[in-house]
């Protein structure tokens, strides 16, 4: 069990038999009454969240997480294919559960599945992943305007912005956070 005390962002928690991450915890001792926490907090299943205020000392439970490294596979359409990379064992997670991953998925690409009541409820990509682009505007020399982007399709179907100065079948870096440009990779 958590109390208030413990709660934190990043601290994974269970409601009502549902598990939830912490987004933003504020602790507030006003000059009348009791101390409360001021939480939002997302659902790990559904994605949505919620807002409450918990009082000093209230309880909550910790949720039965397992997290696992996986290998990315394949798409057979309507689910994604993992694959345990201890024991060999094939996973399918709903295409629904994947929007947010969709676009970073490459073949072979390592992840970390993390797993509530054996059911797969969140995929962990790795910060960067490095992509080939398939198609983009060719880039003229003197393009070196700081900030200048221009959009370019990736080997995974998805479009990034990337500087002015990346061409066609140049491998990229691109931050799976926040989806931006890093760096230009050498083959």
């Amino acid at each position: 069990m958590y109390t208030t005390k413990d709660f934190r962002k990043n601290l994974k928690i269970e409601i009502d038999g549902e598990p939830f991450v912490i987004v933003e915890a504020t602790h507030v001792k006003p000059g009348k009454g009791v101390a409360f926490v001021k939480t939002k907090y997302k659902s790990l299943i559904t994605g949505r969240v919620l807002s409450k205020n918990f009082r000093s000392g209230d309880k909550v439970s910790k949720p039965e997480l397992e997290e696992r490294d996986m290998q990315y596979l394949y798409n057979d359409g309507e689910s994604y294919v993992f694959m345990d990379t201890s024991s060999y064992d094939q996973i399918n997670i709903p295409a629904e559960a994947m929007e947010e991953a969709k676009p970073y998925l490459k073949d072979n690409l390592e992840v970390s599945v993390l797993f509530h009541n054996n059911r797969a409820i969140n995929v962990d990509l790795p910060n960067f992943v490095v992509m080939e682009v398939t198609y983009t505007e060719p880039g003229f020399k003197g393009d070196t305007a700081t900030g200048v982007t221009k959009p370019a399709e990736v080997d995974t179907g998805a479009s990034f912005n990337v500087p002015l100065y990346i061409n066609q079948g140049e491998l990229i870096k691109i931050d799976t956070r926040t989806g931006d440009f890093v760096e230009r990779v050498k083959k």
